[in-house]
């Protein structure tokens, strides 16, 4: 029975009753924000409830294998990109690898884009590749034709919807379908635009992930990752995550959909921003080129919006150390998205998993600056570019 000041009364000794502090489950009380169901198991009154769970009638046994925030974030995730399903994970690249586990079987063929995010790069071609499971990199700028890369095993395309860190935006339509025409699964990390921006599921993508850690969560405060697609593959994904010991925290769950729910505010302004500080290093004399996706580039999105990602490379790239010294309340930091405007060096953090002829290729140079543009004023996010850019 519940006790004094909500304790529950089971023996009178003071060592039983600091471990079995707690209450009974709330009857006729509605929590406007969603609990945080901190448990790594839950309880059940009897065997007979046990054994409902494994026949499927049973929501939660054990954290790792679900949880209620893990499921939320993923529920939500799913209907903002129109899919079936979701998974979340521990990470964006728990999440990209339960979506190839969910997939590919040993002997297998995977078709990417040259500048897939360095992470999933090393996963594929360092990790994976342990598994007999064979990545091949294209480059889509450069080919109309995917059927002469596909062969006989090849059973995946994974691309990215804004690609990290030179803002190449594919035409999303034109290869999901040639892909889907070839028989192949895609998988498109849609991180930098968000659903806000466009949803991949429209145009037939399979599977589509994000790392949560970023615009999803939005606060650079929390590490997570979700993974929606159709109820067929989510399921197997699921059991990958459960699996591998990839699953998400209640807590780190908790936050990112704290997180989700000002993501169209927030892309709004960082868009917004983002343009004008595209538009503002364009015209500095100490820039040489500026990465920034066009709006013939973007004309397949659901808004008129660029994403909020602007990467540029010092006109004298002799001077990048430099310029990190001389940036004021703009932090070098490896990840991005924050509400912060942020700063990272492609070479020495996302990519160093690439060669340096890969780096090369993909025009990922030492003067290259990855910035992630925040929802401060624009006005000030400009004038601290540019006295670390006049250093």
């Amino acid at each position: 029975m519940i006790g004094r000041k909500g304790w529950i009364n089971v023996a009178e000794r003071f060592e039983t009753k600091t471990v079995h502090i707690g209450h009974d489950p709330l009857r006729g009380v509605k929590s406007k924000s969603t609990p945080i169901y901190q448990t790594s198991v839950f309880a059940f009154d009897g065997l007979e409830e046990v054994e409902q769970y494994y026949v499927g009638e049973g929501e939660y046994l054990y954290t790792r294998n679900g949880n209620p925030n893990q499921a939320e974030l993923a529920r939500a995730i799913a209907v903002l990109e129109g899919a079936e399903a979701g998974v979340s994970a521990a990470s964006g690249m728990g999440a990209i690898m339960a979506g190839l586990l969910a997939v590919l079987s040993p002997g297998d063929h995977v078709l990417a884009s040259h500048e897939i995010y360095g992470g999933t790069y090393a996963l594929l071609h360092k990790e994976l590749s342990r598994f007999g499971i064979e990545l091949e990199c294209i480059q889509l700028g450069q080919m109309t034709k995917l059927a002469d890369h596909v062969r006989p095993t090849t059973r995946l395309f994974f691309l990215e919807t804004i690609t990290n860190p030179l803002l190449t935006v594919a035409d999303l339509p034109y290869w999901i379908k040639k892909a889907k025409s070839l028989g192949l699964t895609v998988m498109v990390d849609n991180t930098f635009a968000t659903p806000y921006l466009v949803q991949p599921i429209s145009f037939g993508a399979d599977l589509v992930v994000h790392s949560g850690t970023k615009y999803i969560g939005g606060h650079s405060d929390v590490t997570s990752g979700v993974l929606v697609g159709s109820q067929a593959t989510i399921k197997r994904a699921t059991e990958v995550v459960a699996n591998y010991g990839a699953s998400l925290s209640p807590f780190e769950a908790w936050l990112t959909s704290r997180g989700l729910k000002t993501l169209a505010v927030r892309m709004e302004r960082q868009c917004d921003n983002a343009s004008q500080i595209a538009a503002f290093l364009r015209e500095h004399t100490a820039v040489g080129q500026v990465y920034y996706p066009s709006p013939t580039d973007t004309f397949f999105f659901s808004r008129q919006k660029q994403g909020a990602m602007v990467s540029f490379v010092l006109a004298d790239e002799t001077k990048i150390y430099d310029f990190y010294r001389a940036l004021d309340w703009i932090k070098l930091a490896p990840s991005l998205a924050g509400v912060e405007t942020s700063v990272s060096h492609p070479v020495t953090t996302s990519h160093r998993a690439f060669s340096e002829e890969q780096r090369k290729e993909t025009g990922i140079t030492m003067g290259l600056v990855r910035l992630s543009v925040g929802i401060e004023a624009v006005q000030d996010i400009q004038s601290a570019l540019d006295a670390a850019l006049g250093k």
